[in-house]
């Protein structure tokens, strides 16, 4: 781990001309750098390797900085707004005995208290207004969780049936009324063999259990650590996805010969590194949104989303060199086989992070 840091800090703190050049030229003209890269001419840029590390690195620093899942679950990825309103709200009863201590007569004293009673309310209204959006998005993704867990295979996630006893978190309604493990490995050993649970269901009946055990009916608690961990599996999953993703570009392009599987995975290091600095302006875009609620600024995240879509189109076209028609064609079927892929591995890495809770 401090191996990773050091090399971390070392690529930060000795970049040379290389790192702002190669930006440039990887942001201005879509799918030269891989071109030149299986050409031979390398050593004028900055390694694709290497930029990868530094690009994600920095990515995933800001995303887990931006995106908390505390804030996530409660429907904002904005700060503390309670916090800020309370001091707000302080600082003027400061502001406002301030200003009486220094006056002479009744009329003036209250002026200064309707002035400052008016400025009081408009924050006080303005906290109720965003208390209000936050808590119909919340309610929002509540129904959303609720629709998914009740059409969504056996494995349900919630136990919403309310009993004398208390509401716990359920992800398999059979071992539900099971309150430890070695309770239901004692009923399973009482069945005869064939009338017991395969190994799948009986991990996913002690993951019940002790889930169960563990939240209680805290739900909140419990969608905020599997979110958590859920989104500390993306870099593995950005990195198993990129050999999967030139795997797909191999077959769409099994005619071009003289590319080879390894410059196929060129191309999508350098797509990757694009992506990174591209989200970053977007998510950045996407902040100042919320920060100021602009509705306005989301016509320029559809305008960023459309150009980054075009330059990946334009990077393919660039590098593999085939016509428009058939380089849309290709391009779209490679989004649709990525699209099936990456669904397979949020599944894949979600069921991960909920077995290893």
């Amino acid at each position: 781990m401090w191996g990773l840091v050091s090399h971390f800090f070392y690529d930060i703190t000795h970049f040379d001309g290389k790192f702002f050049s190669t930006t440039k030229l990887l942001i201005t003209k879509p799918g030269f750098l891989p071109a030149e890269y299986i050409k031979g001419r390398r050593a004028s840029y900055l390694h694709p390797i290497r930029m990868y590390v530094f690009s994600s690195a920095l990515f995933f620093l800001i995303f887990f900085s931006l995106f908390k899942p505390k804030k996530m679950i409660n429907g904002s990825f904005m700060d503390d707004q309670p916090a800020k309103v309370i001091d707000s709200v302080k600082q003027l009863s400061q502001a406002q005995d301030f200003l009486l201590a220094n006056v002479n007569n009744a009329e003036d004293s209250a002026v200064i208290m309707g002035k400052f009673g008016n400025i009081a309310n408009r924050i006080k209204a303005e906290k109720a207004r965003e208390d209000s959006i936050a808590k119909a998005e919340e309610d929002s993704l509540a129904n959303f969780i609720d629709s998914v867990s009740d059409g969504h295979t056996n494995m349900k996630k919630w136990n919403k049936k309310k009993n004398k006893a208390r509401k716990n978190i359920s992800w398999d309604e059979a071992s539900s009324h099971y309150k430890t493990v070695a309770a239901y490995d004692s009923a399973q050993a009482a069945l005869p063999e064939a009338e017991r649970d395969g190994w799948w269901s009986r991990l996913a009946a002690k993951r019940n259990i002790e889930l169960a055990g563990r939240y209680k009916d805290d739900e909140r608690a419990f969608w905020t650590d599997i979110i958590d961990a859920f989104m500390h599996t993306f870099p593995y999953m950005l990195f198993i996805s990129l050999p999967l993703y030139a795997f797909f570009m191999k077959l769409l392009y099994f005619r071009h010969k003289q590319i080879y599987y390894v410059e196929h995975g060129i191309f999508f290091i350098y797509l990757y590194i694009f992506t990174f600095i591209f989200l970053l302006l977007y998510f950045s875009v996407m902040e100042l949104r919320l920060k100021t609620h602009q509705g306005w600024i989301g016509w320029f995240e559809a305008l960023l989303l459309l150009g980054g879509t075009y330059y990946a189109y334009k990077a393919m076209r660039k590098f593999y060199g085939q016509s428009r028609g058939m380089t849309i064609l290709k391009f779209f079927l490679l989004n649709v086989m990525a699209f099936f892929a990456l669904l397979i591995l949020f599944i894949f890495f979600f069921t991960i992070t909920v077995v290893k809770m």
